[in-house]
């Protein structure tokens, strides 16, 4: 057995899928051997950030660590936006770096000074203490505050022999108590309130916290909120469903009648970067404590998150709520954000595009002005059914995510909207797509414009400039690497295109030309 051999039986039995990334000529061609004897499949990407975030996306849907490698020097700095989403985005990780085990200043930058900032914690893998390096590591990507981990690798060690044989760890997720004061204030609180609002965020999606939530606001009338993150955890359809929250303007009506905000598994880095206005109390119940230096928590009740939401069903009683009022509230908010336009806009492009593939798959969304009206409009029904960058809002996020998730479930497809400056910035994947023969329908709002960009513009009277993207001819980019397309200009072209890639055994791109006069509207519907 040799390191590397040890190193893959960990995270094998941390429960990793897939170990993604860009290979270098250093100990990650052994751990690349290493994972193919073992089965653990290797997937080259175009990118190191994209094999990052196909990493983070298979951590996300499955609640195990995913994993990435890159090459020394250009490929760790290469990987640093990925490494940063799975922080802000508190998504467990392993990242594996090259480096050199001599002083040679060729490639060589300090590994562990450029990933502090964004990474739980760093360490050197050696033959003589391999086990005691990554037990700690799996341990600390998971424990807590979810977030990446970084190994460096130094030459020649991951190819050097063990002489003795180790049985795989029991990997267990620790559990936490939330303290005797804010267990009181909480009691307190939930006795008080007559109508409380559930706020769901990332920290609750496990399926037994979609559970136990889901039965709270049936058997106490809660409504409920969810962040983008949290789509799912509360189905679309859900009648106490009361749509999405994210600290901005659309949702006050609903909130203005609330008396208590509960956020379950809320992590404030989803949300806007605004100052909090809310009025009413706010209490936390989920798995980690969170800062409060943004939302203003009365109490943290720290603790697993089935568990709480459960002994809150037991304290609380029910609600004065009236559900046609909920759904009345949510109607209002998909009015808003439904924001009409002169050609095909991008809310009768999710809208369509849902129409025939949400009940079918998973999707990812990029950042970008087409968010808003995916994030709002694309029905989901199970925790992580919607992935996106939230906390860190990264472009070039959907692509690489839709293939880290099309991974776990080769039948379904995986739907990723994206604008066509995310698109620019990850497009080599769609070569990845290909040779892995996944099902993933790329849907580019094609613009020619960083839309969201523009829109800041024109909010503070600036001329345009630098949003300018340039004519793309998308569907002759996709065919050059074997992905069948279609370009779209009407919503029965779109329909129709939708229902074909849907059919389609590998993955399929869909150009859709997007009318984009009503962004301003709608970002301002939604924002303010």
């Amino acid at each position: 057995m040799t390191v590397a051999d040890l190193v893959v039986g960990q995270l094998l039995g941390a429960g990793v899928k897939a170990l993604f990334g860009v290979p270098g000529g250093g100990g990650n061609l052994d751990l690349i051997a290493a994972a193919g004897k073992a089965g653990l499949p290797f997937v080259l990407t175009s990118t190191e950030t994209a094999g990052a975030i196909a990493a983070i996306a298979q951590a996300e849907v499955t609640g195990r660590p995913g994993a990435c490698l890159t090459t020394l020097g250009p490929g760790a700095a290469s990987v640093v936006n990925g490494v940063a989403c799975a922080f802000l985005e508190r998504a467990p990780m392993v990242v594996f770096t090259d480096s050199q085990s001599a002083p040679f200043d060729h490639q060589r930058i300090d590994h562990a000074a450029l990933m502090a900032p964004i990474t739980k914690s760093s360490h050197i893998l050696r033959s003589d203490r391999v086990l005691e390096v990554l037990l700690p590591v799996l341990h600390t990507a998971v424990h807590g505050r979810p977030g990446p981990v970084h190994v460096d690798c130094p030459a020649g060690v991951a190819a050097s022999t063990m002489t003795t044989m180790f049985d795989t760890a029991v990997f267990e997720f620790d559990e936490q108590a939330p303290t005797a004061a804010d267990r009181s204030r909480l009691e307190t609180l939930l006795a008080a309130a007559r109508k409380p609002l559930l706020l769901v965020g990332l920290g609750a999606r496990r399926p037994a916290d979609a559970g136990a939530i889901r039965a709270l606001c049936a058997a106490r009338n809660i409504p409920a909120m969810v962040t983008y993150k949290a789509k799912g955890v509360v189905p679309d359809d859900h009648p106490w469903f009361a749509g999405v929250f994210t600290n901005a303007t659309i949702e006050q009506p609903m909130i203005d009648e609330c008396d208590l905000l509960i956020g379950v598994g809320l992590d404030p880095v989803e949300l806007i970067a605004r100052a909090w206005q809310r009025t009413q109390p706010i209490v936390y119940c989920g798995p980690w404590r969170v800062e409060d230096t943004h939302v203003p928590f009365a109490a943290q009740f720290v603790t697993d998150v089935a568990a709480a939401v459960t002994e809150i069903e037991v304290t609380i009683a029910p609600s004065e709520w009236d559900p046609g009022r909920v759904r009345g509230h949510l109607d209002g908010q998909r009015r808003q954000i439904d924001v009409s336009a002169n050609g095909l806009s991008a809310q009768r492009v999710v809208k369509i595009a849902a129409s025939r593939l949400a009940a079918a798959g998973r999707v990812t969304v990029d950042a970008g002005a087409h968010m808003f009206p995916a994030t709002m409009l694309w029905p989901v029904s199970c925790p992580s059914g919607m992935l996106l960058s939230n906390g860190l809002s990264t472009m070039g996020f959907a692509l690489p995510a839709a293939i880290g998730a099309a991974l776990l479930e080769r039948e379904r497809p995986v739907i990723a909207l994206t604008g066509d400056g995310g698109l620019l910035m990850c497009a080599g994947e769609l070569l990845t797509a290909v040779r892995e023969k996944l099902r993933v329908i790329t849907i580019v709002f094609s613009d020619a414009s960083l839309s969201l960009i523009e829109i800041k513009q024109q909010a503070r009277r600036l001329e345009p400039a630098g949003v300018a993207l340039g004519a793309i001819d998308w569907p002759a980019l996709a065919r050059s690497v074997g992905v069948r397309s279609w370009v779209v200009t009407t919503e029965a072209e779109l329909d129709r295109a939708a229902g074909e890639a849907l059919a389609c055994e590998g993955p399929t791109l869909i150009e859709a030309k997007i009318d984009r006069s009503n962004y301003g509207a709608t970002l301002r519907a939604v924002r303010g």
